[in-house]
């Protein structure tokens, strides 16, 4: 294993409460009981990001997410101090892109005439459906009008750069109300779309008590269908399996992952993944996952040692590298250059020679002297491609 490349680095903070779970979600979310302790949780994530500064001396930063829970919680003036205390810590690229979650149920005009004025440059508002009945569904606590209401507060704010997370699949959803939904965001004008289906991830409400109206597979995938000819048809580029944009508006945030670049991660339960061409390494790093647990460990009381024995860390071996790799390249629309697997893992391409010859035999991957592709049957049977470079350890 041989690291040569300098490979793009990212950050990503989490900022965990909401103010109620939903039923569908797995992320590492938490319903805020009384208030949240904002100056404290941005003390830890100063000192959560100090710690792993050794990691990436002299490197840049390329973009900055700002994820949760629900970001657009915390006010203007802790987003303002965080970014300042990041900017005093690390370089980064000119232009950088940054992105900050918000829930429609959550926007204020000042708060989002504050965060442009920190330097935020790219909202992403967690709409996820424009009908009431299927909001209702999902637990969500805002409305329709809300969403329309939360789009015009950010363009009023300056942003141009929006992001509408919606999905398809939703209990009792027929093709036209899933289209519908599409429709209304277009008409918004927005120049990015997250638009995927609803799963039944494991330790969730949903996973427990499973609406009983979901669509069938066959349903699903004319949603699909149906959908992505109708973005097509508006100019939007899908160039991932969930993610279309205008103008190649592309979050350059979520390509860092699927290139399987690195990046830091702090927060409560924040993941990271960072190589070190010095000692030919790829490490990920778990940060405590509660957030009291988080804020004790990075609360200025424990010593250097003692936080670090609470992070989660492990090197990734070869199979781990080669099945994630692939993992997140395959979700690309576009073809993969074969270059960029031995820049980003360090290993040669003929550790994974057997599974390629296997999917290209079972018709689910294209190969050139340069690239390699998934066919169409790969890109609607994408676990069953990606499934084969899962290797035993």
């Amino acid at each position: 294993m041989t690291l040569n490349a300098v490979i793009p680095l990212a950050l990503y903070v989490h900022l965990p409460w909401c103010v109620r779970k939903c039923p569908y979600c797995d992320f590492n979310s938490h319903a805020v009981k009384t208030s949240i302790p904002e100056e404290d949780y941005i003390d830890a994530l100063i000192r959560d990001l100090e710690a792993e500064l050794p990691l990436v001396w002299g490197r840049s930063l390329e973009s900055i997410f700002i994820g949760g829970g629900t970001p657009s919680l915390f006010s203007a003036d802790a987003i303002n101090r965080l970014l300042s205390e990041l900017r005093a810590r690390l370089n980064m690229r000119p232009n950088l892109e940054i992105t900050l979650e918000a829930n429609p149920g959550t926007v204020e005009q000042d708060h989002f005439i504050g965060y442009r004025q920190a330097g935020i440059n790219r909202i992403s508002l967690g709409v996820q459906s424009f009908s009431e009945t299927s909001l209702k569904a999902l637990g969500r606590i805002h409305g329709a009008d809300e969403s329309r209401q939360a789009f015009a507060t950010a363009r009023q704010a300056g942003f141009e750069n929006i992001n509408i997370d919606l999905m398809f699949g939703l209990p009792a959803q027929s093709r036209e109300a899933a289209l519908e939904d599409l429709q209304i965001a277009l008409s918004l004008g927005s120049e990015h779309l997250s638009w995927y289906e609803l799963t039944l991830e494991p330790n969730t409400l949903f996973a427990r008590f499973p609406p009983t109206d979901l669509p069938d597979d066959e349903e699903l995938w004319e949603m699909q269908a149906a959908g992505q000819q109708l973005l097509a048809a508006q100019g939007f580029e899908q160039y991932e399996v969930s993610a279309y944009s205008r103008a190649k508006q592309q979050c350059r945030h979520n390509l860092n992952y699927w290139e399987f670049g690195d990046y830091i991660g702090i927060g409560s339960g924040a993941h990271g993944k960072i190589s070190s061409p010095a000692t030919d390494t790829v490490i990920r790093r778990v940060k405590p996952r509660q957030p009291e647990a988080y804020l004790r460990a990075f609360s200025g009381k424990t010593s250097d040692q003692e936080a670090a024995e609470i992070v989660s860390q492990r090197t990734l071996n070869h199979a781990d590298l080669s099945f994630e790799f692939m993992l997140n390249a395959l979700r690309l629309q576009k073809p993969v250059p074969k270059s960029l697997f031995s820049e980003r893992t360090g290993l040669p391409i003929k550790v994974i020679a057997k599974e390629i010859n296997q999917a290209i035999e079972r018709d689910l991957l294209e190969e050139t002297p340069t690239h390699w592709n998934a066919t169409p049957l790969g890109r609607r049977f994408l676990n069953d491609l990606t499934g084969l470079f899962l290797k035993d350890h």
